[in-house]
Order: C-alpha cells, then sequence, then structure tokens
C-alpha cells in the first residue's frame, strides 16, 4: 500500500500516459492525450476531463487508451476503497445529476460488511430533463470514461456489478456503449480480475422505454426489476434496500465519468477550479437563442455572461436583448436579466437567485420569446410526465397547464394569478419524488419576474399572436447550407410545408 501523496507522485499534470497492462502500447506523449486542435476557452486544454468531447477522435479503446483512460487502475484500486472515498470527498465534487450531493458522502453510505447481499452501482443515464444533453456526449464520444468510472466507482462501494440505465431514445449511444463495454471485457478492463486487480466486477446496459420519472432514482430501480417506473417512499433508502433488494447507490453519469481522472490527478487539483462548496470542471449544455449551441466543459463558478459569450459568441442579437435563462435544465425557477447580468454557474450563487444549477442545462431566452407560452409548454410537459402516483402531481400539474393555456391567450382573470402560485405551492413539497417541485418551480419563476406580462395579456388579449409567439428549433440565423436545403428539403421550410 502507499499513500496519496505518493501514488499522485506517479500521474504529474503532463506526462504522457501508459495503459494499466503491459499489452497496451505507450502513448507518444501529451499532444496524444489533447483531442482536438485548439483551446475552448479559459480552462486549460491539459485540465479537461472529457477530452474527446467534440469526437475528434474515435471513441474506441485504441484512442481512449491513448487519453489517458485505465491508467493506473489497478494502482488505484489497492489503494483500497476507503481511500477512493476520501478521495472523491477531499475533491469537493458533487452529484452532476440535479441535486448537487456531495458525491463522497453519498458513496461512502454503502455498508463497509456484507450481510451475504451483493451490492450493486446503478448509473443513470436516462437524461430526460428538457435542455440537458450532456450525459449522452460522453456516452458517445467518451464511453470508456464512464466504463472505468464505474469500475473504480462500484470498487470504492464494494459493489459486485453496475447497471447503466440508458434513455430509450438515445438509441446511438446505446449501441456506442454496448460496444464500448464489449471492448473493455474482451481487453480485460471489466469482469473477471478487472484490469488485473483481482476484483470480479461486470457492467450491464439496460435501456429504458423513455419515461421522464425514470431520472429519480427509486422509479428507475422499479424500472430495472421490471415494473412499471414509479417512486419509492423513502425509507427504506437505496443504500440499505435498493436494486433486488440489495444495497445500491444511484449515481449520474458524469459524476461517475470524472472519477477516475480525480483519483489519477489527486483530489487537490479538482477541488482547484471554482469557489468553494462548488468545486470542479463541469460539462455545460448551452441552447436557445445563442449564435452557436454547444455543450463545453469549463471551470464551477464561471460568470453566465462570460459562458455565453466565450463558447456561444454571444446572444444572437447581442446580449442587451437578452430576456430570461433557465441556467439549470427546465426544472429550475427563470432567472431575468438583472440576475443574468452577475449570476455565477454554480450551486450557491444560483440558489441565492431563487434557482439552482440543477444539470446545468443553460437555455437562454432572448426579447421574442412570449415567456408564459414557454412555461406553459413546460408545464404540458410535466402534466404529461406524471407517474400519477401522488395526487398533488396529478391534479396540480393538470391545473397549472389549464390556467396558463388560459393566461397565454388572456382568457383568464388576475384573480387566478394568485391562485396559480397556491397551486404550484401546494404542490412543491408534497410528493413522493421531486416531479411536483420540477413541475411548480418554472410556474413560481414566471410569477416572480414575469407577473406583469400575465396581467398585460389578460388586459389585452389581442396583443396574443400565436404565429409570432411559436419559436421555432433553429435560432434564426440564415442556414449556411441553403443551397443544399433547396436541393434535398423536399420543398421544406425548417419543418413546415412551403
Amino acid at each position: 500500500m502507499f499513500s496519496s501523496t505518493a501514488a499522485r507522485r506517479l500521474l504529474p499534470r503532463s506526462v504522457g500516459v501508459t495503459s494499466t497492462s503491459s499489452r497496451f502500447a505507450s502513448t507518444k506523449g501529451r499532444a496524444d492525450l489533447l483531442a482536438g486542435a485548439g483551446a475552448y476557452g479559459g480552462l486549460a486544454d491539459q485540465d479537461r476531463i472529457f477530452t474527446n468531447l467534440y469526437g475528434e477522435q474515435d471513441w474506441r479503446l485504441k484512442d481512449a487508451l491513448k487519453r489517458g483512460d485505465y491508467h493506473l487502475t489497478a494502482d488505484i484500486m489497492r489503494m483500497g476503497p476507503d481511500w477512493i472515498v476520501q478521495e472523491i470527498k477531499d475533491s469537493g465534487l458533487r452529484g452532476r445529476g440535479g441535486a448537487g450531493f456531495p458525491s463522497g458522502l453519498k458513496w461512502s453510505f454503502m455498508p463497509k460488511d456484507s450481510d451475504g447481499r451483493p451490492s450493486f452501482l446503478v448509473v443513470n443515464a436516462d437524461e430526460s430533463e428538457p435542455g440537458t444533453c450532456k450525459d449522452r456526449e460522453i456516452m458517445r464520444k467518451d464511453p470508456h470514461k464512464l466504463i472505468e468510472g464505474c469500475l473504480l466507482a462500484g470498487y470504492a462501494m464494494r459493489a459486485r456489478a453496475a447497471y447503466i440505465y440508458i434513455r430509450g431514445e438515445y438509441f446511438n449511444e446505446a449501441v456506442v456503449l454496448d460496444e464500448a463495454i464489449h471492448e473493455a471485457y474482451a481487453a480485460g478492463l471489466i469482469g473477471r480480475d478487472a484490469c488485473g486487480s483481482g476484483y470480479d466486477f461486470d457492467v450491464y446496459l439496460h435501456r429504458g422505454a423513455g419515461a421522464y420519472i425514470c431520472g429519480e432514482e427509486t422509479a428507475l430501480i422499479e424500472s430495472l426489476e421490471g415494473r412499471q417506473g414509479k417512486p419509492r417512499l423513502k425509507p427504506p433508502f437505496p443504500a440499505g434496500v435498493g436494486l433486488f433488494g440489495c444495497p445500491s447507490t444511484v449515481t449520474n453519469v458524469e459524476t461517475v465519468a470524472v472519477s477516475p481522472t480525480i483519483l489519477r490527478r489527486g483530489a487537490s487539483w479538482f477541488a482547484g477550479f471554482g469557489n468553494p462548496n462548488n468545486r470542479g470542471t463541469k460539462l455545460f449544455a448551452i441552447s436557445g437563442h445563442v449564435k452557436n449551441p454547444i455543450v463545453v466543459e469549463e471551470s464551477m463558478s464561471i460568470p453566465l455572461r462570460e459562458l455565453i459569450e466565450k463558447h456561444c459568441g454571444g446572444m444572437r442579437n447581442g446580449w442587451d436583448s437578452l430576456r430570461a435563462c433557465i441556467p439549470g435544465g427546465s426544472s429550475v425557477p427563470v432567472l431575468n436579466k438583472p440576475q443574468c447580468d452577475d449570476a455565477l454557474m454554480e450551486f450557491d450563487d444560483l440558489r441565492s437567485k431563487g434557482s439552482g444549477l440543477g444539470t446545468a442545462a443553460v437555455t437562454m431566452f432572448d426579447n421574442t420569446v412570449d415567456m408564459v407560452g414557454a412555461i406553459r409548454r413546460l408545464a404540458h410537459f410535466y402534466k404529461h410526465e406524471s407517474c400519477g402516483q401522488c395526487t398533488p402531481c396529478r391534479e396540480g400539474t393538470s391545473w397549472l397547464e389549464d390556467i396558463l393555456i388560459r393566461m397565454e391567450r388572456g382568457d383568464a382573470d388576475k384573480r387566478e394569478i394568485p391562485m396559480l402560485e397556491e397551486i404550484s405551492r401546494q404542490i412543491e413539497g408534497h410528493t413522493i419524488c421531486a416531479l411536483g417541485d420540477a413541475a411548480a418551480w418554472p410556474v413560481q419563476g414566471l410569477l416572480r419576474h414575469f407577473r406583469k406580462d400575465i396581467e398585460d395579456r389578460i388586459d389585452d388579449p389581442s396583443s396574443f399572436d400565436p404565429d409570432k409567439a411559436f419559436q421555432y428549433a433553429w435560432s434564426g440565423d440564415p442556414f449556411d447550407n441553403k443551397e443544399w436545403v433547396e436541393a434535398n428539403g423536399d420543398k421544406m421550410v425548417y419543418g413546415l410545408p412551403k
């Protein structure tokens, strides 16, 4: 056994990476580690974890080894499960799936001594939050980081196997990930005597049926077991009674995928990014009315405006055209422009502004957006995806949408505005899982910042123009491939018949 300091001495930041087993050739140098041909922003390329985020190299094992995956994996495992958990605690890593719970603490909840039942790691790849598309990039472009992360996280929790529950619509991602799992088995990196560590560990891929509710950990477990995806009451918690009645930990794709790099480079390296309690690097999925929608890895605590202007080229009509921002996936409350001007992309600052980092799916809205209509569309999504188990959610989500439909058209009474607020409060915190909260918070954000829009619409219903309010799926900028579209578009314009 050797100390964490000694382990880090083996892993200098700039050296080439060799594989765990001698049967893999060493890399030519640092240049081979870094995919791509240039900087992607303020975060230095050598500090990026997902170096193949844009698919500039192959996702297969051969190139993954060149990028440093599976480097000294067996040596890390020989440090022992307790050392791994402590390193994750010291790194400050918080869950990347939305809740932001300290990852090392969550891993430590798993029993150290078996009562005869096996333990399981369950990876939540059911990425169904509107606006969120970060985990799919990991699974498509860097799947071996996830697989190695499953091995190390599973070993730290003394788990026998990992189950990756992937969103049913992610067909291509499932194909790539399944092939990557087969590659890892064939190379001896997982399975019996994984990476030559003496530890047996299996990885299974399970495709869901496309239900948003299965992103909740106990509903995911129910679905894995072959039942309807409906959340369980807690306690018992999954760490005690989870998958197949065994101790289990459910965690996010990104959380698992970053853990090998943290363990190789040291907790202090990862903790060097971001403000206290908001450490590390993070994938941000940016969409909406920006010039260049993108998924990018950046340091936590980066200002929102810097993130947008550096990586997206700014708002399509300039920063002053900004109307609102949903900073963390559709379930967190919206921010208005004054809040966006000085917002930091971290858990604490966004919470202080009445919103949250969530999954870091950043959706930008300019002044062409009808905010009442935008939130009404989200209300429809949550109504559709409610499993119906809890009465406040089953009934309340329908009421939210019904009222917002009439408010969007101006066919409502101003006395219904506080009623809408009251309904959202009766849903929030009164359901088994957080889907009720997710349905209530966008509505509360609308009422907090855009109440006047609702009042003006009620005062003047004729101001509602359905055609103008409809938001197309493209940014509004001209297509560069206009000639190709005219030749091959079957006389369609942006998905609509001419």
